[in-house]
């Protein structure tokens, strides 16, 4: 039997199991005296009857009404059969009202009042209280205006076009020179120790999530003893810089001697004939072999032209034991006299070496890879190489600058003595999100570094370091307001970059499935002020037009003169730990800095050098710091532009024009790729139309189609990078080598292959992952474009 058949079956509990179970017999008998309750009863029954004649009494009735009709007719109780009416929904129940004022319920339930009095002093009590209750809310709204702050205004949107502007605003030069002296104190330092201070600095600004992320790596450190090259014709021995291995050697510069070396070269001794092999070319190398035996020889090889690992490998892959580096005269600098110093170089090409392709977390498999090469590298100074091997001037030569190049007729033998010590050690990037308010789940991320050789006192890692703290400073100021942007913002310090990008690998290893599907663009900060005389601006090329558009915003300042020396934006290899995201995730990337004018007239790739410089810039460029407060405001709007605009600022058409343009070389036969890239730049221009683009209005944004367009958008480069590439090369084939050279580079390089081993096979090869990633762009546009006309066609 349930909970209301019971109820029924038991009148004495009848009166707590109605469903009007507000007033009950309890509660009425603490109102009513037991004399009182027969006549009241009967009062009541004449009352209900009038009132169960009215017609509207019906919407007094609640839910269930069949079950009460049941339980009235098992009871005769005149008392309880007033039980199932609830003329009101009042808090308190009609009977319980009427029990505590009688006068009520002449007053609500018959038309006509039963005393005049009682209706006048009713409705005169009721005047009153709204009388009362009108005055009570005048004064509390007056006194709760003037004594309440008025609120805030509301923040203002992400995408507000005058918001980057204010941000920017709060970048200043000498900020940026506080922050730069302040870190320049940590000179010597541990890498570690750095880490320790920006986590400390940034989370003083005001970001909430500031990790320290820690990597064991596998570190080629230097030995006990500068590495040596003895000329065995004299006996005379030398350190990289051209000092003699004497006992009365000063040690003034011992640390310096020490970094000169080759990180994760082999170690060992080699005694052999050196061979001048220039830039370590294909025709350089065709050269040699046609005139001697080079395996187990010694290569003098110059740096730049092409990347240092790609030249190594044709050395190795010749039968070369070793090569002795350095940078010819007339390539480097003017401005910097670097003929006397040795330097660093590292052979490795990302991330920690002994987990190659996988991060170097609690557990990983370690393996033995000390050695990237078997060639014994080691770097040494121009001036030595003179002294090693008397040179003849070329043709054309001047006295400012004198090519180095070894007589075919001369032969030298020398001894090459090369020490490291493989060591296992903690490095430590410094994280920091601040999480977006709409679109969290997309990546921007900011990346410079804190890397660092202490012996070489470097401090040119502190400039971009200190340009990315001082938009931190600057935005968060805007945060603590109340403003978030839409997109996630990843600040990134990583730790060991000299020694082959180690953290922004491992870091990125680590998360490599969620960047994948989250990472939007990495801008970089690497090395921003390297001169004071043009603004050079690598870019992919879906943010070319961004970066234009940025710099011509903004009034620069180039020291010493009146303009700018124009330099236009490309898509070439670029510094820093931008690598892994370009080449395993298929991220747009940006950056900006300046430089020397002379910087970009001479050979590519002298930059993978690191010279043990104390001061990498003038005191002019310290002092004033300008150039940091314009690279900050170029670097802060393109960030903000990227993580707020509700379109991704990515041009596609860019990457179909930038496509076209590098099938120049006229000995390949290229009408094949030449009809896919044509049909790739139709596609992108439809796609980049207003037909299909209509989340560029903001009267259709709808958000459905905004996320459609900009997941299209965020992956179109991935379709560009190639499995594999030579050592040194990019994967992602939208990249060119340097500023002279337009064509894919994986063709350049599969030309040179050819005239190596007389075989088109790898040029093949080469022309295969061409045209497979231009296909696979191409099905990538088609798909998107499917996409919005069905969706075009729904709306409808």
């Amino acid at each position: 039997m349930g909970e209301k058949e019971k109820s029924f079956a038991n009148p004495p509990l009848q009166g707590k199991k109605m469903a009007y179970h507000k007033v009950g017999a309890d509660q009425r008998a603490q109102y009513l005296d037991s004399d009182d309750l027969q006549a009241t009863s009967l009062e009541l029954e004449w009352d209900m009857e009038k009132e169960l004649e009215e017609p509207g009494f019906d919407h007094f009735r609640l839910d269930g009404t069949i079950h009460q009709q049941v339980g009235i007719t098992q009871n005769t109780d005149p008392d309880l059969d007033l039980e199932p009416i609830q003329p009101s929904a009042s808090p308190k129940g009609r009977f319980q009202r009427l029990q505590e004022d009688p006068d009520y319920v002449s007053h609500y339930t018959r038309p006509p009042p039963k005393s005049n009095r009682y209706s006048f002093c009713w409705i005169f009590k009721l005047f009153c209280t709204a009388l009362s209750l009108f005055i009570l809310g005048v004064l509390i709204g007056y006194y709760g205006h003037v004594r309440c702050p008025p609120s805030p205004p509301p923040p203002p949107k992400p995408s507000d076009p005058h918001l980057s502007q204010e941000i920017l605003k709060e970048i200043q030069a000498k900020d940026v020179a506080q922050i730069y002296r302040d870190l320049i104190q940590l000179r010597g330092k541990e890498d570690r120790d750095i880490a320790m201070k920006l986590l400390a600095q940034w989370t003083s600004y005001g970001l909430e999530d500031v990790q320290l992320v820690n990597y064991s790596v596998l570190l080629d450190l230097p030995g006990a003893s500068p590495n040596t090259v003895t000329l065995n014709s004299t006996g005379e021995c030398f350190y990289p810089n051209g000092q003699l291995c004497s006992k009365e050697t000063k040690k003034l510069h011992s640390q310096d001697l020490l970094y000169s070396y080759a990180a994760y070269s082999a170690k060992g001794t080699l005694t052999a004939e050196v061979f001048d092999v220039q830039y370590g070319t294909a025709e350089d190398l065709l050269r040699i072999q046609k005139t001697a035996n080079v395996s187990r020889k010694i290569a003098l090889l110059k740096l730049g032209r092409l990347p240092l690992l790609y030249k190594l490998s044709l050395l190795e892959e010749a039968g070369f034991g070793g090569a002795l580096l350095y940078a010819d005269p007339c390539d480097l600098p003017k401005t910097q006299n670097l003929s006397e110093k040795a330097f660093m170089v590292s052979l490795n090409g990302g991330g920690d070496p002994s987990t190659p392709g996988y991060p170097s977390i609690d557990g990983s498999y370690k393996q033995n890879r000390s050695n990237l090469t078997s060639l014994l590298v080691q770097p040494i100074c121009a001036a030595l190489a003179r002294k090693l091997f008397p040179s003849s001037e070329k043709a054309g030569g001047n006295e400012d600058c004198e090519p180095l190049e070894l007589l075919a007729t001369e032969r030298r033998t020398v001894t090459l003595r090369v020490q490291t010590q493989p060591t296992y050690k903690t490095m430590s990037n410094v994280i920091a999100y601040l999480k977006g308010a709409t679109i969290p789940d997309r990546y921007v991320i900011v990346g410079s570094h804190h890397s660092t050789l202490g012996a070489y006192s470097r401090q040119q890692w502190a400039h971009g370091t200190a340009v990315m703290t001082a938009f931190i400073q600057a935005l968060m100021r805007k945060v603590k307001k109340g403003w978030i942007p839409d997109r996630t913002i990843i600040f990134c310090s990583w730790g060991e970059t000299v020694f082959g990008k180690i953290g922004s690998y491992e870091w990125a290893e680590d998360l490599k499935e969620v960047l994948l599907r989250n990472a939007v663009a990495y801008v970089s900060l690497h090395d921003p002020v390297r001169g004071k005389a043009v603004l050079h601006t690598i870019a992919s090329p879906c943010l070319q037009q961004l970066s234009t558009e940025v710099r011509k915003r903004h009034n620069f300042t180039c020291l010493g003169q009146d303009k700018c020396a124009e330099s236009n934006v490309s898509s070439v290899q670029m510094q820093g730990d931008s690598d892994y995201f370009i080449n395993h995730l298929g991220v747009p990337a940006l950056q900006f800095s300046y430089q020397d004018s002379t910087a970009l007239e001479t050979a590519s790739f002298l930059s993978e050098a690191l010279f043990p410089l104390h001061s990498t810039i003038s005191n002019e460029l310290v002092s004033s710091f300008s150039l940091h407060e314009s690279i900050a405001k170029l670097t802060g709007e393109v960030i903000l532009q990227i993580a707020n605009n509700p379109v991704l600022p990515f041009n596609a058409l860019d990457i179909a024009l930038e496509v076209q343009k590098s099938f120049r070389d006229e000995h390949l036969n290229l009408d094949r790729l030449l009809t896919i890239a044509n049909a790739l730049r139709d596609s992108a221009q439809l796609f980049q139309s207003d037909e299909m683009r209509p989340a560029n209005d903001p009267k259709e944004r709808a958000p459905t189609r905004v996320r459609m367009l900009n997941d299209v958008l965020q992956s179109l480069e991935r379709n560009f990078l190639v499995p594999q590439a030579p050592p040194g090369f990019y994967r992602n084939i939208l990249y060119r080598l340097d500023e002279r050279t337009h064509q894919f580079s994986v063709l350049l390089e599969a030309v040179e292959h050819c005239k190596l081993h007389q075989s088109n096979e790898t040029l093949q090869a080469a022309l295969s992952k061409v045209l497979s990633s231009l296909n696979s762009a191409q099905v990538s546009f088609k798909a998107g474009l499917d996409v919005f006309q069905a969706a075009l066609l729904g709306s409808k």
